[in-house]
């Protein structure tokens, strides 16, 4: 390998979309793509496992980027495969370059040297947190509020679970509930979905990375958002929750009352 991870034809460590948008609302996407560097080849996995939620949330980069341009919002996402390295997770902990994902083994994850993680992490990693520390701190220099919507996806079914997960839409956070409590409460009066408060996952600075960093640390208003998979794995599923969530986000931020009149 070379002494670098990307090389020419890799696509960029992140994607930025509406820098200069002056919306209070800031959407990221840990797992938006499922890319892999040329230097990796395929990981050792087949084109089915790379379709799989094991590789990267699937929907999500279409339901935010729609997100983005009908709010003229900004969007920071991550286009490189979780397998790769998992940018939701802090460098070094077991889940940060996983060996087997929910019954997939990742054959290129096997006995990684420590040069090898290294690059993941520095050529990966931390040019996305990076790159939204970068646009926090300029949002905050020209005097722009900021809440930040964390956008995910999740498997209807996973692993031994017993039958589908009954949540369309599962509404994290950790200490902070400004905005998840009155986006619960618009979901639940607004709309037939079965909405999970810290489901189907919870949010802590132990299994995240993202939001402890750059939300629960400074104070910053946020909210982590998990849309059941089957719900958005089409295009038409993902337009009919970019509608939806485009109407009701920034209604749950006016009700919080975080952004100063």
């Amino acid at each position: 390998m070379s002494a670098t991870l990307l090389q020419a034809g890799d696509p960029p460590a992140f994607g930025t979309e509406n820098d200069d948008s002056l919306s209070p609302l800031l959407f990221v996407a840990d797992h938006a793509g499922r890319e892999i560097p040329r230097a990796l080849g395929s990981l050792g996995l087949d084109a089915a496992a790379m379709d799989r939620h094991v590789a990267y949330d699937i929907g999500i980069h279409g339901v935010t980027t729609r997100l983005a341009r009908d709010l003229g919002a900004t969007y920071v996402y991550q286009p490189y495969s979780r397998l790769v390295i998992d940018c939701n997770r802090r460098p070094g902990v077991a889940q940060s370059i996983m060996t087997e994902s929910d019954g997939t083994v990742v054959p290129g994850n096997a006995g990684l040297a420590d040069a090898d993680i290294s690059r993941r992490q520095t050529e990966i990693l931390m040019p996305y947190q990076s790159e939204i520390e970068r646009v926090l701190k300029a949002r905050k220099a020209r005097g722009i509020p900021t809440v930040l919507f964390a956008m995910h996806s999740c498997t209807p079914v996973f692993g031994g679970e017993p039958g589908p997960r009954p949540w369309h839409i599962g509404v994290l956070a950790d200490k902070d509930w400004r905005i998840g409590n009155p986006l619960i409460e618009i979901l639940s009066a607004e709309t037939q979905f079965c909405i999970g408060r810290n489901q189907p996952y919870s949010v802590n600075s132990e299994t995240d990375y993202t939001v402890p960093l750059h939300a629960e640390a400074n104070g910053l208003p946020y909210v982590e958002i998990e849309i059941r998979q089957d719900l958005i794995g089409t295009e038409a599923g993902q337009l009919e929750w970019a509608e939806l969530l485009r109407e009701v986000f920034p209604r749950a931020v006016e009700r919080a009352g975080v952004i100063p009149a």
